[in-house]
């Protein structure tokens, strides 16, 4: 059976995600809202720590060295 993105079971074919979908709208099957991992959160906090000790001038460097990154061609 197809996993979703955090592992939970999903129906394999349309008529599946169908019924599920009509449960969901009709309040048969309550959809579970997950909170974001502890390294998730972690992570946003070391990322704007990072953020936050870099000079301007090399923040400057490394958005242009992954802008470049990002438009160079792979033809």
């Amino acid at each position: 059976m197809p996993k979703g993105p955090r592992g939970e079971k999903r129906p394999a074919d349309v008529i599946g995600t169908a019924v599920m979908v009509a449960k969901i709208a009709t309040g048969e099957v309550v959809e579970v809202e997950l909170k974001p991992s502890a390294a998730a959160e972690l992570g946003r906090k070391g990322g704007a720590e990072r953020a936050r000790r870099l000079s301007p001038k090399k923040r400057r460097e490394i958005a242009k060295a992954a802008a470049a990154a990002r438009w160079q061609k792979d033809d």
